[in-house]
């Protein structure tokens, strides 16, 4: 079992991600914006992080690029669980952004949830 932390400002997909990932037999830890996401992460040391991009008071970008700068927090392995690509016409956002963020993966939403927890435990397996 894996302790997943889970960001994003949707309080209705972090509540279906936590029950997918709780019948896989993962504990889920939930964060509604980066800010809170930054916090857990420091204080649980999460397995792993699904984080969303386009957040209020610290954007996923900031998050991943802050964590994976920090020694002590590098290892985390961050799949970006984003709808930049459809955003990319209205937002300042962009899919190379999330590259330049040394994030482990990248998968838009929506994604499939047998997709979702095949990505996040094989970054759980590669830590």
């Amino acid at each position: 079992m894996a302790r997943i932390l889970v960001v994003d400002d949707d309080p209705d997909l972090v509540e279906s991600v936590t029950m997918i990932l709780e019948k896989k037999g993962h504990e889920v830890i939930p964060a509604y914006d980066g800010v809170e996401g930054m916090e857990k992460a420091k204080t649980v040391k999460p397995d792993a992080m699904i984080l969303d991009v386009m957040m209020p008071n610290k954007d996923g970008y900031e998050v991943c690029r802050e964590l994976k700068g920090d020694p002590a927090y590098r290892n985390i392995p961050i799949l970006l669980l984003t709808a930049v690509v459809s955003h990319i016409p209205t937002t300042t956002y962009t899919y190379r952004d999330g590259m330049e963020t040394e994030a482990d993966d990248y998968v838009d939403k929506p994604v499939e949830p047998a997709e979702l927890v095949r990505l996040i435990e094989r970054l759980i397996q590669k830590k």
